[in-house]
């Protein structure tokens, strides 16, 4: 599939606020960097974003994840690899990105509180804010995976 247009040249001032809303939600965060990578490409993996996926996990990489945590991702609750706190992320991670009609499970919701101040739970649900609209952007025009590798330093990750 080709791409369909670039969004960021047809709208730069709203592309570069939401730059700008998306690293503000990793900048100062005090939820670690590894559960914003891992969230970033869970999310993205249920919404189908080839784009997304292959950036994040090329800087999930460079960043010092292993391989083999990335490959279980999928498999999150099944694998061993991953601790409680980032099991819950993951949970809520896939909680807000696939709404409920019932809306959020309360043991969901006591499972994430039992890892997270207030303070974190609110930083890490905007964070899956921020990449479930880059997914619905990429999606719907059709974003090259790897094609912005050089422009963000992704070359870096040795995954071509």
């Amino acid at each position: 599939m080709s791409p369909r247009l670039d969004y960021a040249q047809q709208s730069p001032e709203l592309f570069k606020k939401y730059v700008a809303f998306s690293l503000a939600t990793r900048q100062g965060s005090s939820v670690e960097s590894a559960i914003h990578d891992l969230v970033q490409i869970r999310v993205s993996q249920l919404n189908g974003c080839a784009f997304c996926v292959d950036m994040h996990v090329k800087q999930a990489r460079i960043r010092g994840e292993r391989e083999l945590r990335l490959h279980h991702l999928a498999i999150w609750r099944e694998s061993p690899l991953f601790d409680a706190r980032e099991r819950a992320a993951l949970a809520w991670a896939e909680a807000l990105t696939q709404l409920d009609a019932k809306g959020i499970d309360d043991a969901l919701y006591a499972a994430l509180r039992a890892q997270f101040t207030d303070h974190e739970i609110v930083e890490l649900s905007y964070d899956v804010m921020a990449i479930n609209g880059w997914n619905r952007l990429n999606v719907a025009f059709r974003s090259t995976p790897g094609a912005q590798d050089a422009a963000f330093g992704l070359d870096k990750a040795g995954l071509a």
